[in-house]
């Protein structure tokens, strides 16, 4: 099968899964009133609907991890099909939303992204900008790494892409952090009343230097992209 056509394959599968997250949300948040997101408490507890919540976000996780490992046919391939899934689900996920449940109204529209291991808050607009940095990285990697080429982030690119996520996460999870110490009731009650632009962006920043580090390696001779991994065999 052609690299194309893997990755086209791969979209596809997260679209459909993105309709089925975007109906899902719909039940959960008409069932407990909370169509617009930006409110205190998102799955009240009276419902018992957050540890169901908290294991269908991991489901998701191992979901998007499988077909990504059954598309590549490199460990490298393996994961960069995975962030694809990852990238193309998140936007399609708001995209879906738009029709069922005319929310977000605008891509600053405050949404909470995340549950585990506290909640995460940001602007729609946030995730989607991390959602087409993992599609452009993914796609760079699953359509061009061969055994043969090796095509994966230097060491150090991947350390600064970490401590850019570290951030993000952070500022996504501020405000949970900020009451923590105050008990369960505070975390789930907290709402966010600004996001750390700055702080973010730089974040951005640090995650897309792989993609120019790589993007700079690919202009190279081939010698000398074919540096720090060694020629290994296809598994399919």
């Amino acid at each position: 099968m052609h690299n194309k056509f893997r990755w086209l394959l791969v979209i596809l599968y997260a679209a459909a899964m993105a309709w089925v997250e975007s109906a899902v949300v719909l039940y959960l948040r008409v069932l407990v009133n909370r169509i617009q997101p930006y409110q205190p408490n998102p799955l009240p507890q009276s419902v018992g609907l957050g540890q169901t919540e908290l294991v269908r976000e991991v489901a998701t996780l191992v979901m998007l991890l499988t077909v990504g490992w059954l598309a590549g046919r490199t460990w490298r391939s393996r994961l960069a099909y995975a962030v694809i899934a990852f990238g193309a689900w998140d936007i399609f996920y708001y995209v879906f939303l738009i029709p069922l449940t005319g929310w977000p109204k605008s891509l600053l529209d405050w949404d909470i992204l995340f549950l585990l291991p506290l909640p995460w808050w940001g602007p729609v607009i946030a995730p989607v900008s991390i959602a087409a940095l993992l599609i452009v990285g993914g796609t760079l990697i699953s359509q061009l790494d061969r055994p043969d080429r090796p095509l994966w982030p230097a060491r150090w690119a991947l350390a600064v892409w970490l401590s850019g996520a570290g951030l993000a996460l952070y500022v996504f999870m501020a405000d949970a952090l900020r009451v923590s110490g105050e008990g369960r009731e505070a975390v789930r009650s907290v709402l966010p009343t600004a996001f750390n632009w700055p702080l973010f962006l730089i974040g951005l920043g640090l995650m897309a230097v792989p993609l120019v580090e790589m993007a700079w390696r690919l202009r190279a001779p081939k010698q000398k992209v074919e540096t720090a991994y060694p020629m290994e065999p296809a598994h399919d």
